[in-house]
């Protein structure tokens, strides 16, 4: 009965762990960034480059996956060999979970250059949620800390 609590509880930490991933997103905005003015400037892609943004890792993946390894490989053989079973599954388990870990964390990115309409060259990299082409007309709209690029 403990065993199926803890793999439930484990399970339930690594599920909510994909929700702590922060949007790299144009369309997406924090509550406490609205009401916020803006500058922006206008200008034309110039170049585009897919990316992949990844989060940084928590954690909850490697010890979720060790801990249900560990727990898998202990029902194996009896004695020293339930732990090194133990020992065994922990590892790869680790290995695995912090593999979906990094999976749920990594998502499709566009690095966007772009002529501004005063010359200059600048670059923005963000979730490639929303469709771009060289020569398309953007706005970059930027509050000191992020630039979102939109159409």
């Amino acid at each position: 009965m403990k065993q199926k609590l803890l793999v439930t509880c484990i399970l339930g930490a690594v599920a909510l762990s994909g929700c702590v991933v922060q949007p790299n997103s144009a369309s997406v905005y924090q509550a406490r960034q609205t009401q916020g003015e803006q500058s922006v400037r206008m200008g034309v892609v110039e170049s585009l480059r897919n990316v992949l943004i990844e989060q940084n890792q928590s954690g909850v993946g490697t010890l979720g996956g060790a801990a249900l390894g560990g727990l898998a490989g202990n029902t194996v053989g009896r004695g020293n060999g339930s732990v090194a079973g133990a020992i065994g599954g922990a590892i790869v388990g680790g290995l695995i979970g912090q593999q979906v870990e990094k999976n749920m964390n990594t998502k499709a990115g566009l690095e966007i250059t772009i002529k501004l309409d005063n010359g200059n060259l600048t670059a923005v990299t963000q979730e490639a949620d929303e469709p771009f082409n060289v020569g398309d007309r953007v706005r970059l709209l930027s509050n000191g800390r992020t630039t979102r690029v939109t159409h």
